[in-house]
């Protein structure tokens, strides 16, 4: 090969290799830049689901309109899930329970026998979110997850306090399950079947149910109950696991028995 020739070609991959870095610096750059408008809007989107599922928020707000409402209703307490305390020494504004259950120090590996949800690992500490007007406690917002059929949903339950079993709202704000099929959990037609059933026993044992081919009205169980998604029967048996398992002993169970101890 002539000298004239290997000059070229380590030309052209010293060219390839320069504009290689270029892109790989405006990207990491870029990254970098975008991280907190991300983090933002993730924010955001998770006070405007926490707004929808308690009753109180519209499509339409803008995001001002919903950091406000959500400051001025809703107040976020961290909790311990194995006693149900409150952890008055964690802030909630910069908890981060998922982080937590990451880490091996901050969390426990569930068997498979009591990861129905298959969340796998479940924090020790979590954040709960508590509905108020004029001081006083009108629902209980809780953070649900488990797996679908291709992804973890993320979520919140709503139940009225008084009874701590009848559900206000239910709704995920995050998820990858397919369009159409079991996506059709951000359908407002079937998040409009929960207000009003009812989550408990009168022993106090998680009962919800969701049922493939439709609720019979005339099932004595039917306060308990609430139709599958059409041709989605993974997501569905996902979502009711997921319920069963945060409202158990492994879940939010022990906060739940402490609240009725108090009268809440």
């Amino acid at each position: 090969m002539s000298d004239k020739k290997k000059e070229s070609i380590l030309r052209t991959l010293l060219v390839a290799l320069v504009v290689s870095l270029v892109a790989s610096v405006f990207v990491a750059g870029s990254a970098i830049y975008l991280k907190p408008t991300q983090q933002a809007n993730s924010l955001l989107d998770k006070q405007r689901s926490i707004l929808s599922i308690a009753g109180i928020g519209n499509p339409e707000l803008s995001s001002r309109e919903v950091q406000e409402l959500f400051a001025s209703r809703i107040k976020a307490r961290v909790i311990d899930l194995t006693t149900g305390e409150e952890k008055t020494d964690l802030d909630p504004a910069v908890f981060d329970p998922l982080k937590a259950a990451r880490d091996p120090k901050t969390s426990i590996a569930l068997s498979g026998e009591e990861d129905i949800a298959k969340v796998i690992r479940r924090e020790q500490f979590t954040t709960i979110y508590l509905l108020e007007t004029d001081g006083l406690i009108e629902a209980l917002i809780l953070p649900v997850r488990g797996y679908g059929l291709w992804s973890t949903l993320y979520g919140f339950l709503a139940l009225k306090t008084g009874d701590l079993n009848t559900v206000v709202g239910f709704g995920f704000y995050q998820h990858g399950e397919t369009p159409g099929m079991g996506g059709e959990v951000d359908n407002p037609r079937w998040k409009a079947l929960w207000p009003g059933k009812t989550v408990f026993d009168e022993a106090g044992k998680p009962v919800i149910q969701i049922i493939k081919g439709g609720v019979n009205p005339a099932n004595p169980a039917v306060g308990h109950q609430v139709d599958a998604l059409s041709g989605a029967t993974l997501t569905s048996r996902g979502v009711e696991r997921l319920l069963l398992f945060w409202l158990g002993d492994k879940g939010f169970g022990p906060y739940l028995a402490k609240l009725r101890q108090q009268g809440v």
